[in-house]
């Protein structure tokens, strides 16, 4: 029997948390001028996980840019929110990112998160914040399957439950 997916533990990522009024003009501005991308929707990721912006709340953003491009970024968003109340942390370093993908991603994610992740209901460029097994996980959808960042404290522990989550037989709910 071979694995659902393949679970790739990712490089270090650069990501800034950014915090603030999501809905002014100068936070998009921001957004923009660090990713090159507009600001994401509730529930979605704009760009990928190498540059891009995922919606976190209604408050907060996960920019993500290479990780030798976050002292650049931060200087950019610091610039384009002048005399704005915000956050802007870099976080790469407490972060882990798992790429879940292969041929039943959607089997392994479903088994450790309560999140209706069928393809009707969680397509590409959908993203998540949730838990998987209680460790606090934010996940999105790409053309190759999904990727999941946790805390770096928890990743080894992530990895571990990814990595039996895929050991499993398919169910067949997914195709």
């Amino acid at each position: 029997m071979s694995d659902l997916a393949t679970i790739t533990r990712a490089e270090a990522r650069g990501m800034i948390t950014l915090r603030g009024d999501l809905a002014s003009a100068a936070m998009k501005k921001a957004v923009k001028a660090a990713t090159g991308q507009g600001m994401p929707k509730p529930g979605k990721i704009a760009g990928d996980g190498t540059t891009g912006v995922l919606w976190m709340s209604p408050d907060e953003l996960l920019v993500m840019v290479p990780y030798a491009d976050v002292g650049k970024t931060l200087t950019v968003i610091d610039k384009a929110l002048t005399g704005q109340h915000y956050l802007a942390a870099d976080v790469s370093d407490a972060r882990a990112v798992f790429t879940v993908a292969g041929d039943h991603p959607r089997e392994v994610l479903a088994r450790l998160c309560p999140v209706d992740i069928h393809a009707d209901s969680f397509a590409v460029g959908d993203a998540r914040r949730t838990r998987f097994a209680q460790v606090a996980a934010a996940f999105w959808a790409h053309e190759a399957g999904f990727d999941v960042v946790c805390f770096r404290s928890v990743g080894d522990y992530m990895d571990g439950l990814l990595r039996n989550a895929a050991k499993a037989s398919a169910t067949g709910a997914f195709g």
